[in-house]
């Protein structure tokens, strides 16, 4: 649905089938492709490989992000908020693309970022400081439990006695509000598939913050979808499978869906080998490698690479048969690959 710069859609999604506050963001559908040479050069027992490129959302160089934010900040400007703030690592996709929203919804954006601020300032940094986000550093890397949320709301405290009208934005949009996006992504690949007479086993993406793995897992639930659902981690390799599960129940119940989902539906999977959230290893390396030059189409070391590198090493283990059919989700991140650059070719 198409509308003018700054108006809200107010509107009825086909598989939320909840009135809905929406702002235009996404250059949606996204391009669903197959991966004709990266499969060949995979191998004779490589599956069937497409991929759906949510990098190509467009707001500040794409990514999965934009498709939550279209309703937490459609969200935010429902409650009269002229600020937005939201938190990530130095490199967070998903800061750079809320900076993004903020400026063009003329929202004031505060960026609270794990660490301190580095000595250069590239990748989706110098973005957040172009986009014209106010950043704060944590001053640690890693902080422990509700630390962080207690910092936001800080934040948000000070915001207010200056007058402001904060909102706050979770890690990665990912609550049930944000959700939604995923549950409408689903739906979107389900008729590209359709209009391709094209049908799937898996769907292989990378599980970050989890609103896009709940997203996608309700939205094929609502759609009676069986198909099967791999989140590959790049972190919170203990405590994810518990956010994800907290987060289904959450977005189910916040939205009333008849619908049922167990611990066995969710699959997270670690690809061997890596390790803590941003350390690039071999096996991204090869698969960024891979996949640019065989396909022409880049993956960062952080996400997507680490992503495709697990797709991959499953593939060449015989863990996927030749005959299956796998979609694999680019959830984006390009922008984050310029900060790795040393890393990502071995320097």
């Amino acid at each position: 649905m198409q509308s003018t710069h700054g108006e809200m859609i107010n509107h009825r999604d086909s598989v939320l089938a909840h009135d809905i506050s929406r702002i235009p963001l996404a250059f949606l559908p996204t391009p669903l492709e197959e991966l004709h040479n990266l499969r060949q050069l995979l191998g004779d027992n490589c599956p069937r490989l497409l991929i759906k490129r949510d990098d190509q959302t467009g707001l500040a160089t794409g990514g999965n992000k934009v498709r939550k934010l279209e309703y937490v900040v459609g969200d935010a400007l429902t409650t009269g908020a002229n600020t937005v703030i939201t938190t990530g690592s130095a490199q967070s996709n998903h800061c750079r693309q809320t900076a993004a929203t903020a400026a063009k919804y003329g929202l004031d954006c505060v960026l609270l970022l794990r660490g301190h601020e580095p000595e250069h300032i590239n990748g989706n940094l110098l973005l957040d400081k172009l986009l014209g986000a106010t950043i704060r550093w944590s001053g640690k890397p890693q902080h422990p439990t509700g630390e962080i949320d207690a910092m936001l709301h800080t934040i948000a405290d000070e915001l207010r006695e200056e007058g402001k009208k904060p909102y706050i934005i979770p890690l990665g949009a990912s609550n049930p509000i944000g959700t939604a996006g995923y549950i409408n992504a689903i739906e979107e690949v389900y008729h590209q598939l359709q209009a391709m007479n094209t049908s799937i086993d898996r769907i292989i993406f990378l599980s970050g913050s989890g609103g896009t793995h709940v997203g996608m897992l309700i939205g094929a639930k609502l759609l009676g979808w069986d198909v099967r659902l791999e989140g590959i981690m790049n972190s919170g390799f203990e405590t994810l499978p518990a956010k994800i599960v907290k987060l289904t129940h959450d977005t189910i119940e916040h939205y009333n869906f008849d619908i049922n989902v167990t611990e066995n539906d969710i699959h997270l999977l670690a690809a061997a080998g890596t390790h803590s959230y941003g350390v690039v290893t071999d096996l991204e390396r090869n698969a960024i490698r891979k996949i640019a030059q065989s396909e022409g189409i880049i993956v960062d070391p952080v996400y997507t690479g680490r992503a495709l590198g697990g797709l991959m090493q499953r593939i060449q283990s015989g863990e996927y048969s030749s005959d299956e059919a796998i979609l694999f989700w680019h959830t984006g991140g390009t922008s984050g690959l310029f900060a790795k650059a040393d890393d990502v070719l071995g320097n």
